[in-house]
C-alpha cells in the first residue's frame, strides 16, 4: 500500500527525467578542455564512455531499481553491500565533491554573462577579472539555491526547461554553425585528417584527458529521486541510458564544432566556448546572437546547478534522518526541501569561491578544483562498482526489474570490473598536474588535492564516531538494510534492542521488547 501511494504521487516522468540526467552530466565548459585534441577527441570521449559512462549508466540502473522505494541513492547501494560507515563516506563524497563542483561550473556561468557585451575585447577582460567573477559565482548559487527551496516541482520545471534553452539548442546551434562554416567554404583551424587515436605516450596528454571522467560523471544521480519517478523499474532505466547516447553526442559534436573555429593553441578552458560562439556570429554577420547565446548559457548553467542542489543533499536530508547527521541538518522548510543543509553548502561553496584571490588565474583556480571534484566523486563511484558486484552474492535471490546480464554474474563482472579499472585508473592520474595549464605553485597544487582528499574522507567517520541515538529523526521511515532484517542477524539485533532499552540512553523512551534499534551499532551484522 506505501508502494502504491509513493507511485500515485510521483511527479517525473521519463522526459523529464532524460532532460534532468542530461543536464546533470553535460556541461557545454568542458567542450574547450578536448578540443585541444582536434580529431583525437572523439576517441577520449568514446573510450570514457566505455569504460566509464556506460557501467555507470548499467550499474546505476540495476541498483536503482533493486531498491526503487527506499531513501538514500548511493548510501543505499553501497550500504547495502559494505555496511552504514562506508555507504555513508559515498553519499558524504557524492554530496560534498559537488559542493566543490559548484564554483567551478558557475566560473562558466560568469564568464557566459561577461559575453553579453558587444565589444569582444572587452567582454574577455571582464571575464578574467577575479572580483567580478566571485560576484557572479555567488550571485547564480545563492539564487540557484533560493529556487530550490521551492520544491522538486520548481527544480523539475526549470532544469527541463533551462536543460533545452541552456545546453541542448546551443550546443545543436555550435554544431550547425560548423557544418555550414565547412560547407560554405571556411578555413577549419581542425586538422580533419589528423589522427583518431592520439599520442598516449605523451603523459601529460594522458593527465589531462583524464578530467574527461568528470564531464560524465552524475548519470547515477537521479537514483534519489526513484520515490518521484512513475513505474521507476522500466522509467529509470530507460532515462538513463537515452541520456547517455544525447550525452555522449554532444559532447563529441559539440568539441568538434568549437575546433573548426579556434586554434587549438588559443583555446582557453574557460572562455573558449563563447570565443567559438562569437567567432562564428561575426563570421556568419549575425553578432547580435551572440548576447543571445550567453544568456541561454547561464539559464543552462543555473539548470545544471539546480540539478545537483536537488539531488545530493536530498540524500543527505534521508540519511541524516536514519540518525545520521545532527538534528540541525534534518531541519526543513514547509516545502520539505532540506533547508539547513542547503545553508550550509552555501556557506561552503561562498568559502571556496574566495580561492579566486590567492590562485594565479581563474583557469588555474578552476583546473584545481575540478581535479579535487573529480578525485572525491571516483572514490564514490569505486564504491559503487565494488558494492554492484558484491550485492550479486549477498543479496543473489533478491528481485532485479533491471538486471545486467540475465543469467550469471559474468557480465556484471566485466561491466563493474571495466568500471572500477576504469575509475581508479582516472583517480590516481588526476593527482597529476596538467603540462597545458599554469597552475601556479605545484606545492599549492599537491596540498590541495591531497589534504582536500584527506579530509574530506576522514570527515564522514568522525560525524559517524560521535553519532547519538537521539539524532534519529521522529517518523522516519527510513528503510533498514537487508542485512539489519535478515533472520540470520535477529537474534543479535534483539539482543542489541535489548541492551539499548535497558539503559535508556540519553533520556529516549525504552523500547519496545523486539523493537530495533535506530541504528546499527554493529556494522557488521549480517554481512557474511
Amino acid at each position: 500500500m506505501a508502494n502504491s501511494n509513493i507511485k500515485t504521487a510521483a511527479k517525473l516522468g521519463i522526459g523529464t527525467l532524460v532532460i534532468m540526467n542530461v543536464v546533470a552530466v553535460v556541461s557545454l565548459r568542458g567542450l574547450p578542455a578536448e578540443a585541444e585534441y582536434g580529431m583525437g577527441s572523439a576517441f577520449y570521449y568514446l573510450f570514457a564512455a566505455l569504460v566509464f559512462l556506460i557501467p555507470v549508466s548499467l550499474v546505476a540502473a540495476e541498483l536503482a531499481a533493486m531498491f526503487p522505494y527506499q531513501q538514500g541513492g548511493m548510501f543505499r547501494w553501497v550500504g547495502e553491500a559494505f555496511g552504514e560507515k562506508l555507504g555513508f563516506l559515498g553519499i558524504w563524497l557524492q554530496w560534498i565533491e559537488n559542493t566543490i563542483w559548484y564554483p567551478t561550473v558557475l566560473t562558466f556561468g560568469a564568464v557566459s554573462l561577461a559575453f553579453i557585451g558587444m565589444d569582444h575585447m572587452a567582454d574577455s577582460a571582464l571575464a578574467s577579472n577575479k572580483i567580478y567573477t566571485l560576484v557572479v559565482v555567488l550571485a547564480i548559487y545563492w539564487l540557484a539555491t533560493f529556487i530550490s527551496m521551492k520544491g522538486l516541482g520548481w527544480v523539475g520545471k526549470i532544469s527541463k526547461i533551462g536543460g533545452i534553452v541552456g545546453t541542448i539548442i546551443p550546443v545543436g546551434i555550435l554544431v550547425v554553425l560548423g557544418v555550414v562554416y565547412l560547407c560554405v567554404g571556411g578555413t577549419p583551424q581542425l586538422d580533419l585528417h589528423g589522427d583518431f587515436f592520439p599520442d598516449l605516450t605523451n603523459f601529460d596528454n594522458i593527465v589531462l584527458a583524464a578530467s574527461i571522467f568528470l564531464f560524465y560523471a552524475g548519470m547515477e544521480l537521479s537514483g534519489v529521486h526513484v520515490r518521484e519517478i512513475r513505474n521507476p523499474t522500466v522509467n529509470y532505466p530507460k532515462a538513463v541510458f537515452l541520456g547517455a547516447l544525447i550525452t555522449v553526442a554532444i559532447f563529441i559534436f559539440g568539441t568538434y564544432a568549437l575546433g573548426l573555429i579556434i586554434p587549438a593553441k588559443d583555446i582557453n578552458l574557460v572562455q573558449s566556448l563563447l570565443v567559438g560562439f562569437d567567432n562564428y556570429f561575426r563570421y556568419f554577420h549575425i553578432g547580435w546572437l551572440s548576447p543571445v547565446i550567453a544568456v541561454a548559457l547561464v539559464f543552462g548553467v543555473l539548470a545544471g546547478v539546480l540539478t545537483w542542489v536537488a539531488g545530493p543533499s536530498k540524500g543527505i536530508l534521508a540519511v541524516g534522518k536514519a540518525g545520521y547527521l545532527p538534528p540541525f541538518f534534518q531541519k526543513t522548510n514547509n516545502n520539505g526541501v532540506q533547508r539547513n543543509i542547503l545553508y550550509i553548502q552555501g556557506g561552503a561553496v561562498t568559502l571556496l569561491s574566495l580561492l579566486f584571490v590567492v590562485m594565479p588565474s581563474v583557469q588555474s583556480f578552476y583546473q584545481i578544483l575540478s581535479q579535487l571534484t573529480v578525485l572525491l566523486y571516483l572514490i564514490a563511484y569505486l564504491l559503487m562498482f565494488a558494492a554492484a558486484i558484491y550485492l550479486r552474492y549477498s543479496m543473489k535471490d533478491a528481485k532485479r526489474p533491471f538486471r545486467i546480464g540475465a543469467h550469471g554474474n559474468g557480465l556484471m563482472w566485466i561491466v563493474g570490473g571495466v568500471g572500477f579499472a576504469g575509475s581508479l585508473l582516472a583517480f590516481i592520474l588526476s593527482f597529476f598536474p596538467p603540462d597545458q595549464i599554469a597552475v601556479g605553485s605545484s606545492a599549492v597544487w599537491y596540498t590541495v588535492l591531497f589534504a582536500g582528499v584527506i579530509v574530506f574522507v576522514v570527515a564522514p567517520f568522525i560525524i559517524l564516531h560521535f553519532r547519538k541515538p537521539s539524532w534519529v529523526a521522529k517518523g522516519n521511515d527510513f528503510v533498514p538494510f537487508h542485512w539489519q532484517t535478515d533472520p540470520a542477524s535477529q537474534a543479535k539485533l534483539a539482543e542489541a534492542a535489548a541492551d539499548f532499552a535497558s539503559s535508556g540512553q540519553d533520556g529516549q523512551k525504552p523500547m519496545v521488547s523486539g523493537q530495533l534499534p535506530p541504528f546499527n551499532s554493529d556494522p557488521d551484522i549480517g554481512r557474511k
